[in-house]
């Protein structure tokens, strides 16, 4: 269904790649406005739906988060632009980047290791299981909470 201007929403979804129930839930959240909706009450949107949700899934797929993405976006709605603002949001998404390649490289290190030792694939006693039962002495025991 598509009137002249307007996208239905399977468009919008095959034409940027997106789910159609993921196009919902951004609505939902208030990343994506709601359209107007038809007489028969099907979801109409714009090229400017189109474009927001181009840019909602870039910043996704670079890893920002939901709020993050709202931030953004309210930056980017303001006339000024204010580029400093921006900065400061993408430099923490970048320190927290940073920080889970240091983590994954990390597990890499371990897992390499464990798999070295599991190299010839024989017998009953495996060190990858003993492994990942065994306690990670870089982590604090976690204090159970009683509520």
């Amino acid at each position: 269904m598509e009137q002249r201007g307007w996208i239905a929403i399977g468009r919008l979804a095959k034409d940027t790649g997106t789910n159609v129930e993921t196009i919902r839930y951004y609505e939902r959240v208030g990343l994506l406005p709601a359209p107007p909706r038809s007489e028969g009450g099907y979801r109409l949107y714009r090229v400017e739906h189109l474009k927001r949700l181009n840019f909602i899934r870039r910043a996704r797929g670079l890893g920002f988060s939901i709020g993050e993405i709202r931030r953004l976006l309210r930056l980017g709605d303001e006339r000024k632009r204010p580029c400093a603002e921006v900065r400061i949001v993408a430099e923490a998404h970048l320190k927290d980047v940073q920080a889970k390649i240091v983590d994954l490289r990390r597990m890499e290190r371990v897992l390499k290791a464990t798999v070295a030792r599991c190299a010839d694939g024989g017998g009953t006693h495996c060190p990858l299981i003993d492994a990942l039962y065994r306690d990670d002495p870089d982590r604090r025991p976690a204090t159970p909470q009683l509520n």
